[in-house]
Formats: structure tokens, sequence, C-alpha cells
């Protein structure tokens, strides 16, 4: 197959042919073209996203394809999959799915994450064991909840102890293995983050000292905005907790002023929709566009649901010998987001899936 177009992320007229499912720049005779003009974009990524979880939990396998087709059609040809209560490994057998970057099962304690979603340690000192297990286990990462509501308290606590916290993430570098984290609130932020984590979820809590220590380490930030939305609604829910509920608002309120702290920072931001239980699958698009209306440029927004996510998740981009992942757009993205909505061609493993 050949394809001409302007290749993004730099933007220049190229001609790229698929052989055997992967990429070259040098002419193959005989090669059938499929278009001649427009916009050849790398396949976007999803950084924080669960087939896995469906609106009423866990997912079956065949539930979990489902999901992950429908982020296919949408333009999502890599998940990192942020924690998953099922197997999932079915799914990275099929070629005609997104490539998947598995965390194996969230981290957490009883009664302090979501019910069936986590694997509850009965103690926190069993953490660092935990994390080597799933670092074994997985695709080069590992997924801890950082914080979630402790209702002996009435308000968002942290789940591990600093020096716990630690230990698990030494462990899990020696192991050549990423560790994020999910959090909300405030008080969880410091242990992580001086702990060595290499990337936070959600991070509604970050203040601008914090923000730019992360900078200081390469530390990312996937801040899940249009889950984010989420927040007033589950504050509604929480009449049991005041404390709780008017936390879960302020920290909506800031978030706009968190990424600009994030961005003056040089904070790494990367997107993530949270498909999964609050939030459809199929919806990058919408967290592209946020990140965008919170201060990113068009350009970097898309980024950070492209090149720029494929580079820190160790995917190539449209490069040679790279796999043939890519989208098709009749005009330019970095001047209108919302074309993303709508390619011209999907190419997934070098075949045109639309």
């Amino acid at each position: 197959m050949h394809l001409r177009g302007a290749v993004l992320p730099d933007g220049g007229q190229r001609d790229l042919w698929v052989v055997d499912g992967r990429l070259t720049f040098e002419p193959v005779d005989g090669a059938e073209t499929l278009v001649t003009e427009g916009f050849l974009v790398p396949g976007l990524v999803d950084a924080h996203c669960h087939p896995g979880i469906g609106a009423a939990g866990p997912s079956t396998v065949d539930e979990a394809i489902a999901h992950a087709v429908v982020d296919r059609d949408a333009g999502t040809l890599l998940i990192r999959d942020c924690g998953q209560p099922i197997d999932t490994r079915p799914l990275q057998q099929r070629p005609d799915l997104p490539r998947m970057i598995r965390c194996g099962r969230h981290l957490a304690l009883p009664k302090r994450y979501i019910p069936g979603l986590g694997l509850d340690l009965d103690s926190p000192d069993q953490l660092p064991e935990a994390v080597a297990e799933q670092a074994a286990d997985g695709d080069g990462w590992v997924k801890l909840v950082g914080d979630w509501i402790d209702r002996a308290k009435g308000d968002l606590a942290p789940l591990w102890p600093d020096d716990v916290l630690a230990e698990a993430v030494k462990i899990a570098h020696a192991a050549g293995v990423r560790v994020t984290a999910h959090v909300f609130g405030e008080d969880a932020l410091p242990g992580l983050i001086n702990a060595g984590i290499d990337c936070l979820e959600h991070g509604t809590g970050l203040s601008p000292d914090l923000l730019t220590e992360m900078a200081h380490r390469g530390t990312a930030l996937v801040p899940t905005l249009i889950n984010i939305e989420n927040f007033p609604g589950i504050a509604e829910k929480a009449g049991k907790y005041p404390a709780y509920a008017a936390h879960m608002r302020a920290l909506h309120a800031g978030v706009t002023d968190m990424i600009a702290s994030a961005l003056s920072a040089g904070v790494a931001i990367y997107a993530g929709s949270d498909a999964g239980g609050m939030v459809a699958h199929g919806r990058l698009v919408d967290e592209i566009e946020a990140l965008w209306r919170a201060g990113m440029s068009r350009t970097e927004a898309l980024a950070a649901a492209s090149w720029s996510a494929r580079e820190w998740l160790g995917h190539p981009s449209l490069t040679e010998g790279a796999p043939a992942d890519l989208l098709v757009y009749d005009t330019d993205p970095r001047e209108d987001l919302a074309v993303l909505r709508t390619p011209r061609h999907v190419v997934l493993n070098g075949v045109v899936i639309r």
C-alpha cells in the first residue's frame, strides 16, 4: 500500500509505503495507492483507558473487545490500560484491536477503592511484594490507588505510608517497570512524588510547588479532564460525607488553574479519557479538546494523544520500520481539533479498518 500526504508532526509532504504491516520510505513496486493528499497522523494514544471496565464494573472479555473496537474506530490505536480487573491478554492477540500496554490490577486496600476493580491488600506493608508481582505480570507499568475516601475520616486520605511507597517504587524500578497512581486530593501527593513515582493520574490537588518538583523529576501527568467533570455529581451523591463532597467540588473548581500551573512548570501532560465506568469509550477526542480548552495549544493537545505520548510509552510514530498504525484526515487537525472526529481512514497493522 502507498500513501502520500503531510506527515505529522513535521507536516512535510512525504510518500509512505506499507509492507507486511510496517512502514517504509523506500518505494515499493506495484503498491496500491490509498491516498495522494491529506494529513497522516500517528495513531492516537489513550494513556488512561479501561477496556475491562464497563458501566456496571468488571467486564467480560467479549465486552472488553467491544469497548476496544469503539475506541479503535474513534482513532485510538494504542491504549495504556491503567488498571484492569480482568485478564485482557486475549485483546492483545487480536491484530484488529488497538495495541495495549497492560498495567495489571489496581493495588488498593479493603474499602478504599471501587469494589471489584482493585486487588485489596490485607495491610499497607504488603504493597512492595504486590508491586513486584504486578510488575512481573504486566507490560512495564504498575498502578496504585494513591488516595480514596476514608469513611472513618469522611474525606479523601492516602492509602500508603511514605516509606512503604518509596520501597514499592524502588522495587518496580529495579525490575525496569514504571509506576503510576490514582490520586485526587492533596495529602497523598508529596509521598507519591518523593517516592519517585513516574506518573500521576488525575492529580487535581497538585499545587504549583509540587508541579515544579514533578517537572524537575520528570514525573508525568494524565489529568483525565473529562472524568473530572463528574466530580460535582459524585459530590451530590455524598451527602453522608459533607467534607468529602465539599473537597470534590473544590478540586473540580480548581482543575483549570492546576493545568495552567502544570504547563507553566513544564510538566509533561498526556491525554487519557479514563473510559470505563463513568466515562464512555470512544471519547479520547473530547479529552484532547479539553486539554486545549485548559491551555494547551491545539498542536500540543494533539501531540499529548499521538506522537509525544507514543515516545513516552516507547512506541514509534510514522518512522521507518514502525507498525503501520495511522490516521488519514482531509484537513489539518492542528488547525481544528474537531477534524479528529472524522478520519478518512483508520489504518492498523497496515490494514485499512475504515
